[in-house]
């Protein structure tokens, strides 16, 4: 048997491990995202999963809602926003103020400028596990 042959066979074996430990319900598997922005006065939604919808609460504030509801509040979110300006302006989607709301059914993300003034952004995204 040549190298490549024995290298393929393995490769073939690890695939069939690794997919019976990794299926939709593990932890390391994201249970929603979404790619968006604020772009001409509306929300726009280039792609998702498992997000019902977005909607703008006010500047650089977002209300992400889910189509199938988390088992509970204690997920964790990541987000990035992309920069709506080339002046160096940089958008952060790690603030949150104490009125944001996290629950079972939806979370609040804030995007703002390094200083810390809220403010949209022509591209989000957010990732959502538990």
């Amino acid at each position: 048997m040549s190298l490549a042959s024995r290298i393929s066979l393995l490769a073939s074996r690890v695939g069939l491990e690794v997919k019976t430990k990794i299926d939709a319900t593990h932890p390391g598997v994201a249970r929603a995202w979404v790619c968006f922005g604020y772009v001409g006065n509306q929300i726009v939604v280039r792609s998702s999963h498992n997000v019902a919808s977005v909607t703008r609460l006010a500047a650089g504030r977002y209300r992400v809602t889910f189509d199938t509801a988390m088992p509970d509040d204690n997920y964790c979110w990541t987000a990035l926003a992309r920069s709506s300006t080339n002046s160096g302006t940089q958008r952060m989607a790690i603030v949150r103020s104490s009125t944001d709301q996290k629950t079972a059914q939806f979370v609040n993300i804030s995007c703002a400028t390094t200083s810390a003034s809220f403010s949209d952004s022509s591209e989000i995204n957010l990732t959502v596990y538990r």
